[in-house]
């Protein structure tokens, strides 16, 4: 049976994932469940992580890398920021220990940008970059990791020179929810990454982001005055608010800048089509992928063979 060599874990604020990995690099077992930040903090961090590597019979003494939640100020240890601009190497430097653990466990740190104008923070999302950055080679790249909070990072030469956070995924629960436009977009279901209007609104939107709080109610006066369907309101809402997100980001950019998209399920085929609406082509990227390359990279440098 081939030998475990650590194992790598994702903590999220709601979620976890764990992958037990061999010296070649061959997944050899996986865990997931709804363990996140939010459940560890009350349950313990360490029960929880020594309960899933019992589940898949890994070595008592098998080291963890760690990315996410975990670091944050309400987890297990705090991983604090590393500054930007940063080498994503940096990130491996300044893992952190957990120092009263029975096996050897490293927490990697977040990005800050702490600009007065633009402060800024990433926890998770920076060991996605580190995974990514060996299929973007070198020069100047946009990296969009879409999500409830979006971030759209700014990658020259493996160096992290800043990012924005763009609050699109929590803009549309809360206004699809708490909003007059609730009404609209009620039993709307689901609707297709190619839907006409969502893009129209993703183009719309991205042509006039000036416009953005009038855009956002044409979701309710095109439904009073043209019929807008539920479905057809939730797609022109959802293409209005990643239109205006994509033209924040892009306003950021460096000139010249490749688009690379790191990202997984819906949100992947929402975001291409998008960017594909407005002439970008990116180099997509799986972000489940991304990220278990990013801890593996950690895992090699803090323990090489």
């Amino acid at each position: 049976m081939t030998a475990a060599c650590y194992a790598a874990v994702d903590w999220g604020t709601s979620s976890f994932r764990l992958w037990v990995v061999s010296e070649s690099g061959e997944v050899l077992a996986e865990r997931r469940s709804g363990e996140g930040m939010t459940t560890a903090a009350k349950t313990g961090f360490s029960p929880i992580l020594e309960t899933h590597l019992a589940a898949v019979s890994a070595p008592p003494h098998l080291p963890v890398v760690i990315c996410g939640m975990a670091g944050a100020r309400q987890g297990w240890v705090e991983a604090g920021y590393l500054d930007t601009p940063a080498p994503l190497t940096g990130i491996v430097k300044a893992a952190v220990t957990v120092t009263d653990a029975n096996r050897d466990i490293r927490i990697l740190p977040g990005l800050a940008q702490r600009s007065e104008a633009a402060p800024d923070v990433m926890r998770g999302e920076e060991t996605q970059l580190l995974g990514a950055i060996s299929r973007l080679g070198s020069g100047s790249h946009l990296v969009c990791m879409p999500g409830t909070h979006s971030k759209w990072v700014r990658v020259t030469g493996g160096i992290v020179d800043g990012f924005s956070t763009f609050m699109t995924g929590e803009l549309f629960d809360v206004i699809s929810k708490n909003s007059i436009l609730s009404h609209a977009v009620a039993d709307g279901g689901s609707f297709e990454a190619d839907d006409p209007v969502f893009l129209g609104a993703v183009t719309t939107a991205a042509k006039s982001p000036a416009l953005a709080t009038n855009l956002v109610f044409t979701v309710r006066s095109g439904q009073l005055l043209h019929g807008l369907s539920a479905r057809a309101a939730k797609a022109r809402l959802s293409g209005t608010l990643i239109g205006l997100e994509i033209a924040g980001a892009l306003s950021t950019a460096r000139p010249g800048s490749s688009v690379c998209l790191v990202a997984s399920g819906a949100l992947a085929g929402l975001y291409h089509s998008a960017l594909s609406a407005l002439d970008l082509k990116p180099v997509i990227i799986d972000a489940d992928e991304a990220v278990r390359h990013g801890l593996a990279a950690a895992a090699n440098a803090i323990w090489p063979a």
